[in-house]
């Protein structure tokens, strides 16, 4: 073979050794061209405009470079903790809230009582001194007369019974302006008037109405109704949580200035048990003068002989009261404790009250049986 013959071995050699490697790298999808694709181009063809083949020109072609090029560096990839052990943190227990504080309530005003219980009307007079002239003024009312309860059961007086009876009323009962005949000794108003008030039968017509609300007495004496009008002879308004006493010389819806219904015989005391305040009591004859704590008097008699308005009696601790019956016995006790003031001009040794259908009229009955000798005049200076 000829030198000429022996280069163009040499020359298809390598062309083959290049074919070999080019279909090595490029991969199955560049060995699928076909001649429906022209745009493939056959690596069989031969050399082409764009890349030279042969020893030389191998190296700088891009399949070698890509194939020659050192690897690039990946990315720094972080640390696994895959293998090792990582404690679950504990759940922190939430604070317990504190409790929001519940603002205070509202107060409630005290419950309304008549009077505070040191009002002369709720004071006991047991332990006081008998006054000096104690014989004289019982005298006066009647050694022999008998205690008789101006109350009774409704069973009397067309269903409306004998007494003086209480109108319980509240904030919402109408008001009324009272014309009154002692109008520069009566305190104005207005008058709250129940629509179909009870008042007492008889010439004295009180009305009393007693606002458990607003913890207030309103009393009227000899009161009327004409025209949509009210009238009355004198009127008197009473805070019950207060001591205070009218001005001295006024009278009120009683002739001794003073409030009527504290001095009632009321029957829910009576069932209760006790009765803790001093009663209301009537003589036909009153001196010109009255004492602590009256603050007006009706009478025209000398005080020599004659009780003044105000004054206190209590029944003897000496006389015997087991033998009556439970109503009276609690009448009498209270008597006994805190005893009965002067108030009115009317019947000797009449006692007030309320009347009740609940009332047993013969217990009440037997209270004739105490005398007006059984009582002592009480000496109340010490009260003021």
């Amino acid at each position: 073979m000829d030198r000429r013959g022996l280069r163009a071995v040499v020359v298809l050699v390598v062309v083959a050794v290049a074919a070999s490697v080019l279909l090595a790298a490029g991969g199955p999808d560049q060995r699928r061209g076909s001649a429906a694709d022209p745009g493939s181009p056959d690596p069989l063809a031969g050399p082409t405009a764009d890349t030279a083949i042969g020893p030389t020109a191998i190296p700088g072609s891009s399949i070698w470079d890509e194939i020659l090029a050192p690897p690039t560096p990946g990315a720094t990839k972080k640390p696994s903790n895959a293998g090792k052990s990582t404690a679950t943190p504990r759940p922190q227990p939430d604070p317990t809230p504190k409790p929001t504080p519940k603002p205070d309530p509202t107060p409630r005003p005290a419950p309304c009582t008549v009077f505070p219980s040191d009002n002369v009307w709720n004071r006991r007079v047991d332990d006081l001194p008998v006054d000096a002239k104690s014989d004289t003024y019982i005298a006066s009312i009647g050694l022999d007369r008998s205690l008789h309860p101006d109350f009774s059961s409704l069973a009397w007086n067309g269903g409306k019974g004998y007494g003086i009876p209480i109108n319980k009323v509240n904030l919402s009962t109408p008001t009324y302006h009272v014309t009154f005949d002692y109008s520069d000794e009566s305190d104005p108003g207005p008058y709250p008037i129940p629509s179909n008030p009870k008042i007492e039968g008889g010439g004295d017509a009180h009305l009393l109405s007693w606002d458990t609300d607003d913890c207030m007495l309103y009393e009227i004496f000899d009161a009327s109704k004409s025209g949509g009008a009210w009238f009355g002879g004198s009127g008197a308004i009473w805070d019950l949580r207060s001591n205070a006493l009218r001005p001295d010389g006024w009278t009120s819806a009683d002739a001794a200035g003073l409030p009527i219904l504290p001095g009632l015989v009321r029957y829910p005391e009576v069932n209760g048990g006790a009765i803790l305040h001093a009663l209301r009591f009537t003589a036909s004859r009153t001196c010109s003068n009255h004492i602590y704590p009256a603050r007006h008097d009706a009478g025209s008699y000398s005080c020599s002989s004659y009780p003044p308005m105000g004054l206190r009696v209590r029944l003897k601790a000496s006389v015997d009261i087991s033998g009556y019956g439970p109503q009276a016995q609690v009448i009498l006790t209270a008597l006994k404790r805190y005893g009965m003031l002067l108030a009115d001009n009317g019947s000797n040794w009449y006692i007030s009250g309320a009347p009740n259908a609940n009332w047993n009229d013969d217990d009440l009955h037997t209270l004739g049986g105490i005398k007006g000798s059984d009582f002592e005049v009480v000496d109340t200076s010490g009260l003021r």
